[in-house]
């Protein structure tokens, strides 16, 4: 599924240690429309990370995270702490199967999403479709508010 406004699909990174849940998203996302990148653990991820928004390594960077919250080297929330701690806002889904209050509560704080293990693809999907949406939306704002405020500087120059 592409982006509003765009044909380019929507990039996300799927990161899960468990191989069979990994390519199940992945494939379930692939389905959607999605450009789908897979990593096995927290470390592979802060890689996919630095090379997507740091050093530009790709061309356009990924849209939306599917983490585990359990992970080799870094956990999910770790993760979703370290992006929000350098300004990226990008939408996160964490999945858990170990879904404590404590655990939504930090999920919620950090701007995630939090969805509980098992679940169905459906849910899946249309949870990736709202934060996407959000995020566009969020995007759309921030470039016209961005513009409107350029504009008024050139109005007071003049």
């Amino acid at each position: 599924m592409s982006l509003p406004d765009s044909e380019t699909p929507a990039r996300i990174v799927v990161a899960e240690d468990d191989v069979e849940m990994r390519r199940l998203v992945a494939q379930c996302l692939r389905r959607e429309g999605y450009e789908v990148h897979e990593v096995a653990d927290g470390a592979e991820l802060l890689l996919r990370i630095e090379d997507s928004f740091f050093l530009r390594r790709v061309a356009v960077p990924v849209d939306l995270f599917v983490t585990d919250i359990r992970m080799p080297n870094y956990t999910g929330l770790e993760i979703v702490s370290a992006l929000r701690e350098v300004g990226l806002d990008m939408p996160v889904v964490i999945m858990t199967a170990f879904g404590n209050p404590e655990t939504r509560e930090s999920a919620e704080a950090l701007g995630a999403a939090l969805l509980d293990k098992p679940f169905k693809m459906d849910t899946l999907r249309a949870l990736v479709r709202r934060l996407l949406r959000q995020a566009h939306l969020r995007q759309a704002q921030t470039a016209e508010v961005r513009e409107l405020s350029n504009g008024r500087r050139i109005d007071r120059a003049d």
